[in-house]
């Protein structure tokens, strides 16, 4: 497998003379691929039908002849002003009904049709440019779907889309009173065009009124995409990829993932580590240079299960402070060095780092790049050539089958966001902590979605928190020769987001019923058998099977039958650590347990080890400093 590195570049930003200069300093500093375009569409359409391509003909043509591949982007997150004037109801609506104007980025939203159209034409014509040019290998459509909490949208254009979804959904709204329980407050509908969006109500809306516009909601942007795919598909060879972020989960990526050949995904790990990852100050105030020690390899383990065949970049690397989160500390020197083996380790084709240069102007002015606003080297810089020459070195290996395999759900996501039934049940939360149990015992994981052909062949499957229980997957899941993890609050719903009758988890082999649950505020946790403690959740089981695990007071917490076993708790990380092992001994895994920051990845015959820790760790005999890594064989 090759290894490339990569920089997001804009042209369109710096003198035209300063061009060859940047391209020359880049190849020299041993990356590959240069990333450009996805944010120009004033510059490549100054006004309707205006097209001003000769200035990006002219980039792509100093990139190439200084040695470098061009990843092109389509343009269509910042669409320009006068968009906005030949469509003026092209705007997302946040909750309060209020739109979301124009002056940053994002500013569309995905249900309106007329956008819809104008991005397949731009991304079209682009593709008549530019889709046979053999300097252009990849080409990156839109960026961040999602990001700046763009997916929901309450517009007139959204409302209009969700009727008509729910009218192909469900036929009539006899059906559609039926499946979400109108009766219930004399919420019965008529006809579709009576149904609104569900914000703005007096209280909480249905949650199978909720749930439906959040699966409405991720087809819309998987339709948006798919406008783009359908333009550029039949005038490239080139692989089509999306940049997905960090904890964003309000559309379904593997639905989305299926149109392209490769997901990509935009690290930042210390900005992640201020606002989007769970832990006490004590955590981020360990982690503060470094970034969370599982958030980044989350991620590339969850977008590697959505690239085709396992394809997937990093698009986007953090190489010094950003401007976004609540505080920017600069990285640990090294730390650049290290999220980037890491990606490679987890099988990354790619690590393209953001961005060339600093932008002295808008709204970035604050976030670093590999060179400074000034044009002098910034450390990420330093670091980025490094590993250049480190990855040029290392032998060729392909990503190997990890023992664990965790189910990962966005539809799962969407209800407990709907019906959390506390204030801290985070499905999100559940998985990542799950993932951090395995990391934290040095296992390789493979985050992939619930679908029994992709699950075979595991020795150990997590399924946390999965909303409902197919068919196929309860008899999946009570025939495979793994040892299997199910629960808490797996298979309670059906996919209306309605009580499952008989009550969940209606697994096979496995006679277990929840009937009822409680959420337990911060502080309130119930000890169990054996150490640790249930805490956030907790459920009240039906079995005649002799529990393993059982609070204190003796409630049944974790139950077994042949291979399959579930938990009817959300475990803290003592608890849960026991848990995972004693089920590994089972499924014939060898766990080690990682001094605190140190993880492990294998990739084929090598394994890398890591070091995010601030402080030198021992592992094997080898002294790892703080951002230290080592390739070591797979053992």
């Amino acid at each position: 497998m090759s290894r490339k590195l990569g920089v997001c570049y804009y042209p369109e930003h710096w003198p035209e003379d300063q061009w060859p200069r940047d391209a020359a300093r880049m190849k020299a500093a041993g990356l590959t691929l240069v990333r450009i375009g996805e944010f120009a569409w004033s510059r490549l359409e100054p006004s309707p039908g205006d097209l001003q391509f000769d200035w990006l003909d002219r980039a792509v043509a100093v990139l190439a002849e200084a040695g470098l591949e061009v990843v092109m982007g389509t343009p269509t997150a910042t669409p320009p002003r006068w968009m906005l004037d030949k469509h003026p109801d092209m705007l997302a609506h946040d909750a309060e009904g209020r739109p979301r104007g124009f002056g940053s980025r994002r500013h569309y939203c995905f249900a309106h049709l007329g956008y819809r159209a104008e991005a397949a034409r731009i991304a079209r014509i682009m593709g008549e440019r530019y889709g046979r040019d053999p300097r252009v290998v990849a080409w990156q459509i839109d960026n961040e779907y999602g990001c700046h909490d763009t997916t929901l949208s309450y517009s007139p254009a959204a409302r209009d889309g969700f009727r008509d979804w729910l009218a192909q959904r469900y036929q009539s709204t006899e059906a559609l009173n039926r499946a979400w329980g109108n009766v219930f407050w004399s919420m019965d509908y008529d006809n579709f065009d009576q149904i609104e969006l569900p914000n703005l109500t007096v209280t909480e809306p249905n949650p199978s009124h909720a749930m439906a516009f959040r699966r409405f909601a991720s087809d819309m942007v998987v339709a948006f995409n798919r406008a783009q795919v359908n333009a550029l598909r039949p005038l490239t060879d080139a692989p089509l990829i999306h940049n997905y972020m960090g904890r964003v989960t309000e559309f379904d990526h593997h639905d989305l993932g299926t149109d392209l050949e490769i997901a990509s995904w935009d690290s930042y790990p210390m900005g992640f580590l201020m606002d989007r990852v769970e832990g006490d100050a004590t955590h981020k105030a360990t982690y503060l240079r470094q970034g969370d020690p599982d958030f980044q390899a989350f991620h590339h383990d969850l977008y590697r299960g959505v690239g085709q065949d396992g394809r997937w970049w990093v698009m986007e690397q953090q190489p010094g402070p950003v401007n976004w989160a609540p505080w920017n500390p600069a990285p640990l020197p090294g730390m650049v060095r290290l999220w980037s083996h890491e990606a490679f380790a987890h099988g990354a084709e790619a690590v393209c780092y953001f961005r060339w240069r600093q932008a002295p102007f808008a709204q970035e002015q604050m976030h670093a790049g590999l060179l400074r606003a000034d044009d002098a080297k910034a450390p990420g810089l330093t670091e980025a050539r490094q590993v250049a020459e480190e990855i040029a070195a290392l032998p060729e290996a392909r990503i190997s089958r990890a023992p664990v395999a965790l189910v990962f759900d966005y539809p799962s996501q969407w209800a407990w966001e709907v019906q959390p039934q506390g204030a801290d049940f985070d499905y999100f939360s559940l998985c990542f902590e799950m993932y951090r149990g395995l990391r934290k015992l040095g296992l390789s994981v493979d985050i992939l979605p619930a679908d029994p052909a992709r699950l075979s062949g595991y020795d150990l499957i997590l399924v946390p928190g999965l909303l409902s229980l197919s068919a196929e997957m309860t008899t999946f899941l009570a025939e495979t020769p793994a040892q299997v993890l199910i629960g808490p609050r797996a298979g309670s719903k059906t996919p209306e987001l309605t009580m499952a009758l008989p009550l969940g988890p209606g697994l096979y082999d496995l006679d277990v019923t929840v009937t009822h649950v409680e959420s337990l505020p911060p502080g309130a946790g119930r000890a169990l058998t054996g150490g640790g403690q249930a805490e956030r959740w907790i459920e009240a089981i039906e079995s005649p099977i002799p529990p393993r695990i059982t609070t204190e007071d003796g409630a049944p917490m974790l139950l077994s039958a042949d291979r399959q076993s579930y938990l009817a708790a959300w475990p803290d990380p003592e608890a849960l650590s026991r848990i995972l092992r004693d089920l590994c001994a089972q499924a014939g895994i060898n766990t080690t347990k990682m001094p605190e920051g140190v993880r492990q990845r294998v990739m084929g015959p090598h394994r890398l080890v890591v070091n995010y820790s601030p402080e030198t760790r021992i592992f094997e005999d080898d002294h790892l400093p703080p951002a230290g890594l080592l390739w070591k064989l797979a053992s």
